[in-house]
């Protein structure tokens, strides 16, 4: 069974990078795990040892040969694009304790596929994720940096980011370009209420372009306001984007 290149398929082969992926999913019977593209099932096959319920994503059916000799009656195989799925309907006939999501995610939709599962407002405990190690500097990112941007503010809102492993890689079938990162992604208990949606279209507006002030790039709003948490904070006019944190845009936010 080849990778496609079509679909960013690297599988997974390194037995120790398993083991510490698994270790991160605390699952028992009577929990859930959910697994994004399971490829030839190496991962899949380690959380299955945990007998909770596991669903997982898989849009080649070309792997149908393999993923199909892993299920039974706590395992099922969903032949669809994790990106069209509708995860609270898929998961509503599971009687289950804890949620835990995991998987070895394409490069090219990293995002799109952590935002999905933002928006489908879903309980779930963690969320454990092999991504490009340059994107997990971005989601990792501290102010004043280049790789601090909108999602780097995002992510830090609904969650509690920290490293699990660095990959390389040779790690995996074909070996890719890229080194690789497993990140654990906690969702906060604790975070100020907004309207979520539209956090995400300020933020976007704010870093749409990085290298103008705040001040131009949000020229569409009541800077008064702005300005006035900004004096709070003993900031400038001419300060950027990337120099504000997480907290001060959400109260800027929250006052305009």
């Amino acid at each position: 069974m080849k990778a496609k290149k079509s679909l960013g398929q690297n599988f997974l082969i390194d037995k120790n990078i398993i083991s510490k992926i698994v270790t991160e999913v605390s699952a028992c019977n009577d929990d859930l795990i959910i697994e994004i593209g399971p490829g030839r099932g190496a991962l899949t096959k380690e959380l299955k040892r945990k007998q909770a319920h596991l669903i997982c994503y898989e849009i080649d059916q070309d792997l149908a040969a393999i993923l199909n000799k892993l299920e039974d009656e706590k395992i099922k195989i969903i032949w669809q694009d994790f990106l069209k799925s509708r995860i609270d309907e898929d998961i509503e006939d599971i009687k289950y304790n804890k949620l835990y999501i995991v998987g070895n995610l394409p490069y090219y939709i990293t995002t799109p596929i952590i935002e999905h599962i933002m928006d489908s407002n879903i309980d779930f405990e963690k969320l454990i994720i092999m991504v490009q190690r340059e994107v997990a500097e971005r989601f990792m990112a501290n102010i004043h940096t280049k790789e601090y941007g909108y999602i780097t503010v995002v992510l830090n809102y609904y969650f509690e980011v920290s490293k699990v492993t660095d990959v390389s890689r040779y790690c995996f079938n074909p070996v890719p370009k890229v080194e690789s990162t497993v990140l654990r992604l906690v969702p906060r208990k604790e975070k100020e209420e907004l309207d979520f949606n539209k956090f995400k279209e300020f933020l976007k507006v704010c870093f749409s372009q990085k290298r103008k002030t705040l001040k131009n790039n949000l020229k569409g709003y009541d800077w008064h306001k702005i300005k006035n948490v900004l004096n709070k904070y003993h900031m400038t006019e001419s300060v950027r984007a990337e120099e504000i944190s997480k907290d001060v845009f959400v109260e800027i936010f929250k006052n305009i």
